[in-house]
């Protein structure tokens, strides 16, 4: 059987359309952007993730993989896109896949906004941390900046001038860095948002067994 590949899944005509309609939708409910740009930007930080910690070259694929397919189920509804885009992915690839292969993605994206959920393998862990680092100005869609400025989650993200995500291997450390516009919004605004998130991040850093922190503006906060 010849491996999917995460070039595969990003040039499928049907993934593309899940993710264009899921982002159309979202976009009429109010929300920050969930389209090819943020889904690009998981894929590469869970393939990144996933070889820093050492996993094996198939694993960072299948991170790749479902970092860019985890948010495609939205257009079936935002409260269950999880279980929707995994559903979706089984059904399009499970005949491609071997049965370990499709369940450790289907896995990953019905988990990755389900934080009651328990980590039981590497690709969802690395999934998470991908996707709840990604906040930036650029996902904000609402203008005039007026409008940007009532609603929280918009003026946090608005406020992230720059995000990214490293792995200290030694420190055995995964590290959110956020350059924040303080004149914009203040740093304890996106705690206040992103608390339950952060959180998350950290259950999935120890499935690594490592920690997990947060440098804004070069100060350590976490």
């Amino acid at each position: 059987m010849e491996k999917l590949t995460s070039d595969d899944v990003k040039n499928h005509p049907r993934i593309l359309e899940f993710i264009k309609e899921s982002d159309k939708a979202l976009e009429i409910l109010g929300f920050t952007e969930h389209g090819v740009r943020h889904l690009s930007i998981v894929s590469d930080r869970a393939a990144a993730v996933a070889k820093e910690v050492g996993l094996s070259e198939r694993e960072q694929e299948l991170c790749a993989i479902a970092g860019f397919c985890h948010d495609m189920g939205n257009f079936m509804g935002r409260g269950q896109h999880h279980y929707w885009g995994g559903l979706l992915f089984h059904q399009l690839f499970w005949e491609r896949m071997e049965a370990h292969e499709v369940t450790q993605v289907t896995q990953a994206i019905a988990n990755h906004d389900k934080e009651e959920m328990k980590f039981s393998n590497p690709v969802s862990a690395a999934v998470v941390l991908a996707d709840k680092s990604d906040a930036h100005r650029s996902r904000v869609r609402k203008q005039p900046l007026s409008e940007t400025l009532k609603d929280i989650h918009d003026r946090v993200n608005y406020g992230v001038l720059e995000s990214g995500l490293h792995v200290e291997q030694k420190a055995k450390r995964i590290v959110l860095t956020l350059k924040i516009d303080t004149d914009f919004v203040p740093v304890m605004e996106f705690f206040e948002i992103f608390t339950a998130r952060m959180s998350y991040c950290r259950q999935a850093a120890a499935y690594f067994d490592y920690h997990f922190g947060i440098i804004a503006n070069d100060f350590k906060i976490l």
